[in-house]
């Protein structure tokens, strides 16, 4: 349910209920407006449960969101893309399971964890003879899932549903938007355009715009920078912990969506300022 304040937004359980499912509590209120961003306690509560901080706010100048698990669910794009690149090398297929686990860190990551894992399974990775070892293959793999993953892009993904409302309404707040992804950056602008997101952020960059990736603060102090608003007045929102302590590090406030794609980890374990099931929980 929205909550329209006359600082700007809340955001509440989705639309027709009452109360998150599963018996978890009431969701944080969150606004957005002129005099900034606020978290407080749920709607009914005069102080956060179990002794957590105060509630916070934030003068929010610009948004930053993360692609994968956050706006858009691509791992069908990742599962059909990774299992043409292991037919080729003659490989067993990577179960869907695998491939959630370990997505999130960038392309270079995901395909050393799923050689390592596949060439395991054939029992080929403990070989003492470098031949088979999962780094002699990797140059191969790189350049099959690349083309693959090209060909493919965006045509086994959903956007996630509330993400075009969500980023509407942050557009339609006069916010600066970048996307900021671990995905390389040219796959990333792609699948915006196939998906219909990519007018709503002035900025997209991926994991090969910057030496370093999410975790680390850098691309999140960089994307700062380029929007030309301080860390502490750009909200992060993502999907996992990398964001999370990306956010933590660069000084930015966090909020995670509960449906992504969190190392196989319960998201809501994470710390982070808030937790949404849905990005149009930040409706006007």
């Amino acid at each position: 349910m929205q909550n329209e304040t006359e600082a700007g937004f809340a955001a509440g359980p989705p639309p027709g209920e009452t109360s998150p499912p599963g018996g978890q509590r009431p969701a944080q209120r969150w606004s957005v407006g002129a005099e900034g961003f606020a978290a407080g306690p749920p709607p009914g509560e005069t102080s956060p449960p179990g002794g957590q901080r105060p509630a916070k706010r934030w003068s929010v100048g610009a948004v930053i969101v993360d692609l994968d698990g956050t706006m858009v669910d691509t791992l069908g794009d990742f599962e059909v893309a990774l299992n043409r690149m292991l037919a080729e090398l003659q490989l067993p297929p990577v179960d869907r399971a695998f491939i959630e686990r370990t997505v999130g860190k960038g392309s270079e990551h995901l395909i050393r964890c799923v050689l390592a894992e596949q060439m395991r399974r054939l029992d080929q990775g403990d070989s003492a003879c470098p031949a088979v070892q999962p780094e002699a293959r990797y140059e191969h793999a790189w350049r099959s899932y690349q083309a693959h993953y090209r060909a493919i892009n965006g045509d086994f993904s959903d956007v996630y549903p509330g993400v075009r409302e969500g980023l509407a309404a942050l557009q339609a707040r006069g916010l600066p938007m970048a996307c900021l992804t671990n995905k390389p950056r040219a796959f990333a602008l792609d699948l915006l355009r196939t998906k219909g997101l990519a007018d709503y952020f002035s900025l997209v960059l991926g994991g090969d715009s910057f030496d370093r990736k999410k975790p680390d603060p850098m691309p999140l102090l960089r994307t700062c920078e380029a929007l030309g608003v301080s860390p502490e007045r750009t909200l992060m929102i993502g999907d996992s912990q990398n964001d999370a302590l990306a956010a933590r590090a660069a000084g930015c406030p966090v909020v995670l969506v509960t449906y992504g794609y969190n190392h196989g980890e319960p998201v809501r374990a994470v710390d982070a300022d808030a937790h949404i099931d849905r990005l149009d929980q930040l409706l006007v």
